[in-house]
C-alpha cells in the first residue's frame, strides 16, 4: 500500500496533495424489544485524494486502490478548475510515524457469539421491570487502519479501535410515554461494554419512575448540571463556535469570539484535548497529519484559543491545532472537536446545594439545538432542589438561553470531573457520528430559563 501511495503522489501537478486510505472492520448488533434486528461484521477498503491549488480543493473518493494514480490526476484537475482565493496552508513539520494498537481484549478478536450474549443480557434486564414496554440495545465496534501520505513528505499510519453500547428503555402508562437511555464507548477495548448490569438496571428504573414524576413548573432557576449535561453544553453551545471553518466566514461571530475577551469568572476554563489516550475522542494525528494537542478555548475566564485546520489557521494567521477530522474516507476533513471539557475546580456537590432555596438539579441530555449563541437542551432527568437539599424527580426539563450569558452566570465549578464518550458522536455538515468525548465537573448556574408547564 505504501508504494502505491508514493507513486500516486509523484503524479501530483498542483502545489499540494494528500492521499488517505482506510482499512476498516466493524461489528454491529441491535435488539428492538425481544427481537434481534441487526447482527453482522463488515469489512471495507477505500480512500480519497485531496489536491490543493491556489486556494481551491479537488476531492476524489474511491474503493479501487489499484487506480490511485488515476484518481490523483482527477483530483488535481478539479483543484485547478476551482476559483480559489489564492489561499495557502499553514506550514507544519512533516511526520513519519506508525501508531499501532495493542490490547488484551481487542474487540476484533472477540467472537461474535460473545458480543451477542452481552447485548442480549442487557436487553433482558431492561425488559424486566413492570411498566417498561419495549427496549433498544445496540452494540458497535470498529478497528480502523488509516494511511495519510502527502506531497510534503508526511507518512502517517494510525490504527484506531472503538467499542461501545447504548441501551434504551421505553415505559408507558396510558398516553404517558417516558424514555431513559445511556451509553458507554471508549478506545480501551471490549472491557468498555462489560459489567454494565447496574447501569442498565438504573436506566430501566428511571424510565418507570418518570411516569410518576410531575412536570416541572416553568421559570428561572438556579441550576446544577451534572458532568454529562455540562459537558454537552460545553461541546454543543460553545465548542462549535470555536471551530474556525465556521468562525472565519462569519464577521459577527468573529467579533463576538475575539481573543482576549472575558467570557466568565476566573475559575472557568474550557479545553479541547485530542491527546487523552483511551477516550473516544482520542487520536494521535488528525486527518491532515497534524499531531493532536491540548487547546485552551477559555482559560481563567478569558477566550484564548480556537480550533483549526491548516487552511483556517493560515486564513486567521494562527497555528494549526490538529482538529481537521473526517468521518471516514468518503468525506474531506473539516474542523472538529476531540475531547472537550470544563476543567475542575474546588467545590463539592454538597457545597453547590447550599443556599439554593428552590432550584433544579439537571442530569444528562437528550440532545438539543443551538443557533449561533442561543441554545436549548433537554435534560434526561431532573430533581427539584428545596432548601439546599435534593427534592422530588421532575420531568420535561428544558434549559434554554444565551451561551455567553450562561457562561457569565456560572457561580461554582465542582471538583468531580468526568469524561464521557458513549456510542454516538458529533454531527456537522453531514458527517456523523464522529467520535468525540465531552466532560465537566458539576456546575452551578444562576438565572437559567427552564421550560415546563
Amino acid at each position: 500500500m505504501d508504494d502505491l501511495i508514493r507513486k500516486a503522489l509523484k503524479k501530483c501537478d498542483t502545489e499540494y496533495a494528500e492521499v488517505h486510505v482506510e482499512e476498516a472492520m466493524s461489528t454491529s448488533i441491535g435488539f428492538a424489544g425481544k427481537e434481534i434486528e441487526d447482527i453482522g461484521t463488515h469489512t471495507e477498503l477505500g480512500g480519497n485524494i485531496r489536491a490543493y491549488s491556489k486556494g481551491g480543493w479537488g476531492f476524489v473518493s474511491f474503493n479501487d486502490t489499484g487506480r490511485i494514480g488515476d484518481y490523483m490526476k482527477q483530483a488535481c484537475g478539479q483543484a485547478k478548475l476551482v476559483t480559489g482565493e489564492n489561499g495557502k496552508l499553514a506550514p507544519v513539520e512533516p511526520v513519519k510515524d506508525t501508531v499501532t494498537v495493542k490490547m488484551d481484549d481487542d474487540p476484533s478478536e472477540v467472537p461474535l457469539e460473545e458480543k451477542e450474549r452481552v447485548v442480549r443480557a442487557y436487553n433482558d434486564i431492561i425488559l424486566r421491570p413492570k411498566g417498561v414496554k419495549t427496549s433498544r440495545v445496540v452494540y458497535h465496534d470498529a478497528k480502523i487502519r488509516r494511511y495519510f501520505f502527502n506531497t510534503e513528505g508526511a507518512e502517517v499510519i494510525e490504527e484506531k479501535v472503538y467499542c461501545g453500547t447504548a441501551y434504551f428503555a421505553i415505559a408507558r402508562d396510558g398516553n404517558n410515554v417516558q424514555t431513559s437511555f445511556d451509553s458507554v464507548g471508549e478506545t480501551t477495548g471490549f472491557n468498555t461494554v462489560k459489567n454494565q448490569e447496574a447501569e442498565v438496571e438504573r436506566v430501566a428504573k428511571e424510565a418507570v419512575d418518570l411516569l410518576k414524576a410531575e412536570k416541572v413548573k416553568a421559570g428561572k432557576y438556579t441550576v446544577i448540571t451534572d458532568q454529562l449535561l455540562a459537558g454537552v453544553f460545553a461541546h454543543e453551545a460553545f465548542g462549535h463556535l470555536s471551530e474556525s471553518d465556521f468562525l472565519y466566514k462569519n464577521e459577527r461571530v468573529k467579533e463576538i469570539m475575539r481573543l482576549g475577551k472575558r467570557f466568565g469568572r476566573d475559575e472557568l476554563s474550557i479545553v479541547d484535548d485530542g491527546t487523552m489516550v483511551g477516550k473516544r475522542g482520542y487520536f494521535k494525528y488528525d486527518d491532515e497529519g497534524v499531531r493532536s494537542q491540548k487547546t485552551y478555548l477559555i482559560k481563567d475566564g478569558i477566550l484564548t484559543g480556537r480550533l483549526h485546520s491548516r487552511e483556517t489557521a493560515a486564513r486567521m494567521g494562527e497555528s494549526p491545532t490538529g482538529n481537521a477530522r473526517a468521518l471516514n474516507y468518503r468525506f474531506h476533513p473539516i474542523v472538529r472537536m476531540s475531547c472537550t471539557y470544563i476543567e475542575p475546580r474546588s467545590k463539592s456537590f454538597e457545597d453547590m446545594l447550599e443556599g439554593i432555596d428552590r432550584g433544579i438539579y439537571a442530569k444528562g441530555s437528550y440532545g438539543g439545538m443551538t443557533q449561533l449563541e442561543m441554545f436549548t437542551f433537554s435534560a434526561r432527568r431532573a430533581y427539584l432542589i428545596e432548601n439546599g437539599k435534593l427534592g422530588p424527580l421532575v420531568r420535561d426539563v428544558v434549559l434554554s438561553g444565551n451561551v455567553f450569558e450562561t457562561l457569565a452566570n456560572i457561580e461554582a465549578i465542582g471538583n468531580d470531573l468526568k469524561l464521557h464518550g458513549g456510542l454516538g458522536g458529533c454531527g456537522k455538515d453531514g458527517q456523523a457520528p464522529l467520535p468525540t468525548s465531552t466532560g465537566s465537573p458539576h456546575v452551578r448556574i444562576k438565572n437559567v430559563i427552564i421550560g415546563g408547564r
